[in-house]
């Protein structure tokens, strides 16, 4: 073969592994998945159900996978184990998260919603006030953002957190205890407190004036040092639905129901009760979750002591977003 032939060959062998390379590249880019963790609470439930987030991550080659969680603290678990990238609870779980794991990261929060959580009693109880609690039989989910509504209600009331007994729960067999009269009040977040509502349930206390109860996005360290461009566009697609949602509540509630599976009614009630305004920690919401972690440690729930701007990150992007 002539000294042409065997360039030429080279040549067409190289283009071919570029090609391949370049296949192989695109496969990849093609194939990066965004796992989102999700509860029927709060504002990645909406996003879920408008559907731009995906429209808006194609051009990055990123596709959403959503997985949905009955409360918090199992999906800090998937978060801490690798299983998802981001997802959103309530005050309470990223605390005992950040125990198990300096994985943990918090990327934003959402304002106070304190009325998006009560404690609730049956129609007909008999008890009138949180001193009544002494001595019953109260179900939660344990960790949850009501768990610490619970024990910041009962500290305000002078009942101590051992006088009385926790059924600890997930919120659908806490609600069958509850109409079955297997416990004597129920301690949980919308949309489970706003269906309870419906069905006859009378609220004993909301956490209004108890609790601040944030909303949290939460990822991990890895996922974020790897994906800020991934995030910005999350958070900026959150503070989009939230605006939307924030100008005509009940338009938003009628159209998102199908998707989200909640009855508009409920949906717009819970809508209602949310702290709209998706933003990076502010030092006064770090400071907050401080005092929540120092609370549960001093109740010898939480393992270890905790410092929670450690696993504050600030996305470089997310301000720009909102």
């Amino acid at each position: 073969m002539s000294s042409f032939g065997l360039r030429a060959g080279r040549t067409l062998a190289a283009a071919l592994l570029l090609a391949s390379l370049g296949a192989a590249t695109a496969a990849d880019a093609a194939e990066r998945t965004l796992r989102i963790g999700f509860q029927k609470y709060g504002t990645l439930i909406l996003l879920k159900g408008k559907g731009s987030l995906e429209e808006k991550l194609k051009p990055l080659g990123v596709t959403v996978k959503w997985s949905e969680f009955q409360f918090g603290p199992p999906l800090l678990e998937a978060v801490n184990a690798g299983a998802i990238d981001f997802g959103t609870t309530g005050e309470a779980p990223p605390i005992f998260a950040q125990a198990a794991s300096a994985k943990l990261t918090y990327v934003a929060y959402d304002p106070p919603s304190p009325k998006a959580e009560a404690i609730l009693v049956p129609k007909g109880s008999a008890l009138q006030s949180l001193a009544d609690l002494k001595g019953k039989n109260i179900a939660v989910a344990k960790g949850s953002n009501s768990h610490y509504l619970l024990v910041k209600a009962l500290e305000k009331a002078g009942v101590s957190y051992g006088d009385v007994k926790l059924s600890f729960l997930t919120p659908a067999d806490a609600r069958s205890a509850f109409e079955s009269g297997k416990v004597d009040a129920w301690s949980v977040w919308d949309p489970f407190f706003a269906a309870a509502e419906v069905a006859g349930a009378r609220v004993l206390t909301t956490g209004e004036g108890i609790v601040e109860n944030h909303q949290f996005f939460l990822s991990s360290r890895d996922y974020v040092k790897d994906n800020e461009d991934v995030l910005a566009i999350v958070l900026s697609e959150l503070r989009k639905v939230e605006d939307w949602v924030a100008k005509d509540p009940k338009a938003a509630a009628e159209e998102l129901s199908p998707l989200v599976g909640i009855p508009a009614p409920l949906l717009t009630t819970a809508i209602s009760r949310l702290g709209l305004g998706v933003g990076p920690l502010k030092p006064e919401v770090v400071a907050a979750q401080q005092r929540i972690a120092d609370a549960f440690l001093e109740l010898k729930l939480l393992p270890k002591p905790i410092v929670v701007q450690d696993a504050v990150v600030t996305i470089k992007t997310a301000e720009a977003a909102q």
